[in-house]
Formats: structure tokens, sequence, C-alpha cells
């Protein structure tokens, strides 16, 4: 789950975090007022959106005056930002961070993951504050440091004093520094973090240690026990469709193909899509419909996967362990029937009852065309869809 800048310096603020000081505005007035009220000589007037990139994209504006900040919040607000990570369509601003200006000295990256290497969080940190971390490895990674932190004993404080020194941070930083690095790896392991991410971390010419961007994601499967996380969620982010499934405990991502596809498991998901590219086609979702999936489930999956108006073909992919092949084959035509379906279906089965579930297809009436493997279910709907 994606939060919004302003939210993230929140959490940071309450776990001692230093950030400066801003308020969220939904209209021009709003943050004309945010403005007057921080009362600083110079505003940044931020587009709030779940997307990197926003400055290059014309985002962020820096103001001298109310006038100026009456004018960036106009043309910013409602303006589609598209960025390297909204994709073509990009994302509308429905709100703006008014924050108050900082006199920076210099700008550094530091940020928290889970290495999947390791096993362990790691935190990275780079002088190269301001540019995405991508690039800094790609061109000088020599300038990234890590710390891998000991889950029993946590983030120890000669780890983020080795960070701060490997990066160059001045020595009259340091404390605050280190103070900082701190707060941050609490903030990730107690709101379970997937990524905590702060670039560029700055100092000021009044001597603090400030997150001037901070990105945090969080773990889907902790929202359980993160009930104020939750409640930062903001639905006009997120596609309508992965909204929809996650009603139904359905994990949906839209892709840009026409091939819809339904299947049990995350790894036969991947499996599917790429071999629907194998043969020349493009899916249009990952859709895991998980193992203990019902009829009603199904038929939910289908509408979703119908919603899409690419949509010109489905390939049903199910191995049936925990799921029953005849249960699926049942879910698959009840859906048909309500959907009224029109474009061509390939359905590949395999496991459990799975002579019983192709006999209740074959025996449907039904428009449904039988695969006996999954290559043969991908070649077949690549075919029927061109």
């Amino acid at each position: 789950m994606n939060i919004h800048e302003y939210q993230g310096k929140e959490i940071l603020r309450k776990y001692g975090v230093a950030v400066p000081n801003g308020r969220v505005a939904y209209t021009v007035d709003e943050a004309v007022e945010a403005a007057e009220k921080l009362g600083s000589s110079v505003s940044v007037v931020k587009a709030q959106i779940h997307a990197g990139g926003r400055g290059k994209a014309g985002g962020v504006k820096v103001a001298k005056n109310l006038d100026e900040v009456r004018t960036y919040a106009n043309e910013i607000l409602g303006k589609t930002l598209v960025t390297h990570q909204t994709g073509p369509e990009g994302k509308e601003v429905k709100r703006l961070l008014i924050e108050e200006g900082c006199d920076i000295k210099q700008e550094y990256y530091v940020g928290l993951v889970l290495d999947r290497a390791t096993s362990r969080v790691t935190m990275m940190a780079s002088e190269e504050g301001g540019t995405e971390i991508e690039e800094v490895a790609a061109e000088t990674p020599e300038k990234i440091f890590k710390e891998v932190i000991d889950p029993v004993v946590g983030l120890s404080p000669f780890q983020a004093r080795r960070l701060a020194f490997n990066i160059n941070i001045p020595k009259e930083y340091i404390s605050k520094a280190v103070k900082f690095m701190l707060g941050l790896y609490q903030v990730f392991v107690e709101k379970d973090c997937s990524i905590a991410e702060i670039n560029p971390l700055v100092t000021t010419g009044d001597g603090d240690v400030l997150a001037l961007d901070a990105k945090l994601n969080f773990d889907d499967n902790a929202l359980f026990r993160q009930k104020d996380i939750q409640e930062y969620r903001d639905l006009d982010e997120e596609d309508a469709k992965e909204i929809e499934a996650s009603k139904f405990d359905l994990s949906y991502i839209a892709l840009d193909g026409n091939i819809g596809c339904m299947v049990n498991g995350a790894g036969l998901a991947m499996a599917t899509m790429d071999i629907i590219k194998h043969y020349g086609g493009e899916p249009a979702n990952f859709l895991d419909v998980g193992g203990g999936a019902t009829a009603e489930k199904v038929t939910e999956a289908f509408k979703i996967i119908l919603s899409d108006s690419n949509v010109k073909g489905i390939l049903v992919n199910i191995f049936g362990g925990i799921m029953k092949c005849d249960v699926i084959a049942e879910g698959v035509i009840e859906a048909t029937k309500q959907v009224g379906l029109e474009i061509p279906l390939v359905v590949r089965l395999e496991g459990t009852n799975v002579e019983l579930g192709k006999k209740i297809l074959a025996e449907s009436g039904l428009n449904i065309t039988a695969a006996e493997s999954m290559a043969d279910g991908a070649e077949k709907i690549v075919s029927l869809v061109k």
C-alpha cells in the first residue's frame, strides 16, 4: 500500500524524525491560506500523487510570495502529471502539500528495504541525494553504502554513524543524522514498511537534518495490525478494478494487453503471462484467485477481467490442488452465463477432479475451448484473439 508524501511525513514526525513544517491543501484558496499560516519567506508547492519524478514533471514549484503560491497551486491542481512511474496516462493531482522553504546546504539519500538475498532489512545511503537511486547504482555504484541490520539488535548507532561518515555528512551534523536514521528504522519496523525512502535528506544552514521528501510503502499482508495506516489509503490513486478485486480477496494487477488471465497461484500466474508473451500475445492482467477459490470468487474474477474494455479473450489456467477442478468448472460456467460472455474463452484444467471438471465444461453447451496444457492454452487463446 502506498501513501502520499505529506502522510509519510506525519508518521515520521510522530517518531521524532525531522521534517519541514507543511500543510495539505485541496483547493487554491486552501493552498494560499496554508502558506500564510506557515509564514515562511519561501514556500514550496508540491503535487501529491502516488508516483516519483514529480519535480521533473512540473509538480514541484518554489514560491517567493503568496501570489506565486496561488499561481502555482492553480497551475498544478487538476493537472495530469506524467512521470516515469505513472506511465503515459499520468495521474491527476487532487491535493497539494504546501511546505516552508529551507536553506539547503547539501542533499543525501537514505533508504530502507528488505534485502531478499540476506533476508535482512538493509539501510542504504548515498551522497548523491536528489537523484533516483537506480541512476546512482548504474552510474556510480561506489557511492552507495549499505548496512545490513540484525533483526534481534536492530540498527545500531555505530552503523548509522558509519553510514553518515561514509556519505560525507559534515561532523557537526553527524549526531542529528544518526538520530534521524535510528528514527527512520523504528518507523520501518513498527509500521511494517516495505520501503522507507528519504530522497533527499538535507542538511540546512540552521543546523538541521531534514527529510525533504518521504516515500513510505507498506506490506499489504500486515495492514490488519496497522489500522492507522489503513486510514491513509487514497482510493483515487488506485485502479478501480484492483479496488474491486481486493474486496473479494483476489490479487489483481491491470496490464496493457488484450488477453485476460485467471489463474490460481502467483507463480503459475507469472508463468501464464510469460507463455502468452512467448506465443505472441499480450496479457491484460495478473489475476491470482488463490488456493481456495469458490464459484462466487471465480464469477467476480470474470467480471473484473471483463470490466477492462481492452480484453478480447480470456485464458483460465487452473491447477487443482486445494481447489478442485470441478468447482472451478462450475464457477466458469456460472460466470459465463452471468456476464453473457461474447469473447473467446480457453480453459486449461489440471489436478484434483480434473476429469470431472472437463466433463462439466464439455457438457455445458457453452462456447468454451478446452486446452490440454499451458502451451496449448496460450497458443489457442492467442490464435483466437488474433
